[in-house]
């Protein structure tokens, strides 16, 4: 009988594979192996160089993901390291369309970009971080608070625990105590709404048929997001190596 192989193995055989077709020798970082069950970066060190003569370690430009422009804008990045954007994008036209506030509309387009090109573990706190040197403070305080309250509902503004939640989850799922923290942290804060705002416009944008588009977002976003002249990771802003990495996620150094 054959031995099955796992999904990771199989996806170590396909890293392999490319680098024997491509000019370039790949690695996975730690995290990305974590991901698979597994510690620590994989394919570095001479070792790895010695096995395949004639090739280098790839040290810019990922061959196997679509090239950026020279200086990166942020749709940019959604256009070229993003998928799952149909979301944000519901989400902000729900937000649209409900005669929002342009921060809430902002949030609301931004509040998964780590989802959707960076981590998904606390994508809140990481999307926050992304576009904080970019945005209004309280744009960046409402994408952080929302991790924590989609799990809480609100009567006021008729959100409800998510029924999504339960079918992922269970129904005995409970978040951590980090995040009951801080949705009683968030409860009393005066941007406490502005979060709410994305739960709310949140949990009607899962429609996979729905079509949309950034058209009508790209003054609110010219409006709102302070895009960098250099390109965003170039700019010396404090989460600027994020950008970076998200261009290339496989560099090795």
């Amino acid at each position: 009988m054959a031995t099955m192989t796992s999904l990771s193995e199989r996806a170590d055989a396909l890293e392999e594979k490319m680098t024997d077709e491509l000019d370039v020798i790949f690695t996975k970082s730690a995290l990305a192996n974590m991901e698979d069950g597994k510690l620590g970066a994989s394919g570095m060190g001479l070792a790895n160089l010695e096995a395949h003569p004639g090739k280098l370690f790839l040290i810019g430009d990922d061959p196997r993901l679509p090239k950026m422009p020279e200086k990166p804008t942020l749709l940019d990045f959604f256009k070229y390291r993003a998928r799952g954007t149909n979301h944000l994008l519901q989400s902000g036209t729900h937000a649209l369309k409900a005669g929002m506030d342009e921060k809430i509309i902002m949030a609301c387009l931004v509040h998964d970009i780590a989802n959707a090109m960076f981590v998904k573990s606390d994508h809140g706190y990481w999307g926050a971080q992304l576009v904080e040197p970019y945005v209004d403070e309280e744009v960046s305080w409402a994408i952080r608070a929302h991790q924590a309250l989609r799990f809480f509902p609100d009567e006021s503004v008729g959100y409800k625990y998510p029924a999504l939640y339960t079918a992922y989850f269970g129904e005995d799922y409970e978040p951590d105590q980090y995040i009951k923290d801080a949705y009683q942290r968030a409860r009393t804060h005066k941007w406490y709404m502005t979060s709410r705002l994305i739960t709310v416009h949140d949990i009607y944008s899962f429609d996979p048929k729905a079509e949309v588009s950034w058209e009508p977002f790209v003054d609110i976003i010219g409006r709102n997001f302070r895009q960098p002249a250099e390109g965003l990771g170039y700019d010396g802003s404090p989460v600027a190596h994020m950008w970076r990495t998200i261009r290339r996620p496989s560099k090795y150094l």
